[in-house]
């Protein structure tokens, strides 16, 4: 869509209206102008591009802001995608994409609305989460993760164009991938909606792309996790995310989450577990197996007339981070048989009678 467009226009909103109302007046208008609802109509095919275009700027709160301040120093007032009012010599224009800090960096926002197309698009860092094992993000391991990419249609090569269609230089550009729209003191420059920034318009779009040049894939990647790591730690992954059109590709910003175990749980770099024991081994005395995070067992000795709730330490066997180990502390939880046969019964009341205290 033109940038002359006024989207609260398009939408039949006031320009301080709230998220809820912008989505009211889309949702009422798309309705009515969707093509599936007006077949054959190209007036509301096109009606129908405007809305889904200003409400997609609108309902964004960051890119709202920036179409706000650009609309506020006249971007946007009644201006077509080829400039109007007064002519401005040639080397006067002043091109946006080269920045403009007197008014708070509006260089590049234009662009951030409306996109530059694939060409000119830059190499983007993508963040995605992913759980690790609680093992794992102990000792230290690979995971493996999933991003989501775009990569150039494999059908049409990123040209938007179907097999054997014709391709012609875009009569709104001429070819050039972008368009000039000024008024006053200002030439802005933007991409081409027409072509998408490629200068080309083919007589028939790419059935795989729809004709945008890319397509959405999911690309699976093994990740190196460092030990000692929990959750939040977030691991950044050079050279695996978005390729820009200049052939340069961003990063991956990975956000971890440590599964629970089932028997070891964690605070900072020490390690607690709960072991159950019986009556008689915790009046007794006992030795217990424990397992540790390297999966390995340990023996611990119970001594006699361990209390429920005791906890024991057993010295550097917790997490090691950045050389700095901790130990793992072992609870014992005295469990109370539910069930007691007739010959527990009678030998328990006997030592209950013996130990009773007297007062």
């Amino acid at each position: 869509m033109p940038p002359s467009k006024d989207y609260y226009r398009v939408l039949g909103v006031a320009d301080k209206a709230g998220a809820d109302e912008i989505k009211k007046a889309y949702r009422r208008l798309a309705k009515k102008y969707h093509p599936d609802a007006n077949p054959g109509n190209p007036s509301a095919a096109e009606r129908f591009k405007e809305i889904s275009e200003a409400h997609a700027v609108l309902s964004d709160p960051e890119k709202r802001k920036q179409y706000d301040l650009m609309r506020k120093y006249g971007a946007f007032a009644g201006v077509g995608s080829r400039g109007s009012g007064p002519a401005r010599p040639r080397g006067e224009e002043f091109d946006f994409t080269r920045g403009f800090d007197a008014f708070g960096g509006l260089g590049d926002l234009f662009s951030s609305i409306f996109g530059r197309g694939r060409r000119a698009e830059e190499a983007a860092t993508i963040e995605v989460a992913a759980t690790v094992p609680f093992r794992v993000a102990a000792l230290g391991g690979k995971v493996p993760i999933t991003i989501p990419v775009t990569e150039a249609c494999p059908v049409c090569g990123g040209s938007g164009a179907a097999p054997g269609a014709k391709v012609t230089i875009c009569s709104e550009c001429q070819g050039r991938g972008e368009v000039t729209f000024g008024q006053g003191a200002f030439a802005v420059k933007r991409p081409c909606p027409a072509c998408r920034a490629r200068g080309r318009v083919a007589s028939e779009a790419c059935g795989r792309c729809a004709g945008q040049g890319e397509v959405a894939v999911e690309r699976r990647i093994m990740v190196n996790v460092p030990a000692g790591i929990d959750t939040g730690h977030r691991l950044r992954i050079k050279g695996q995310g978005q390729r820009g059109g200049s052939g340069t590709v961003g990063d991956v910003l990975v956000t971890l989450t440590v599964e629970p175990d089932a028997f070891l749980r964690r605070e900072g770099n020490d390690l607690h577990c709960t072991v159950p024991i019986n009556l008689a081994q915790a009046a007794f005395g006992t030795r217990v197996r424990v397992r540790t995070v390297e999966g390995k067992r340990v023996v611990l000795r119970i001594p006699p007339g361990t209390q429920p709730g005791r906890r024991f330490r057993i010295k550097g066997l917790g997490i090691d981070r950045n050389g700095q180990r901790g130990d793992q502390y072992v609870e014992v939880a005295v469990k109370i048989p539910e069930v007691l046969t007739p010959e527990q019964e009678t030998l328990l009341k006997q030592f209950a009678d013996a130990a009773a205290l007297k007062y």
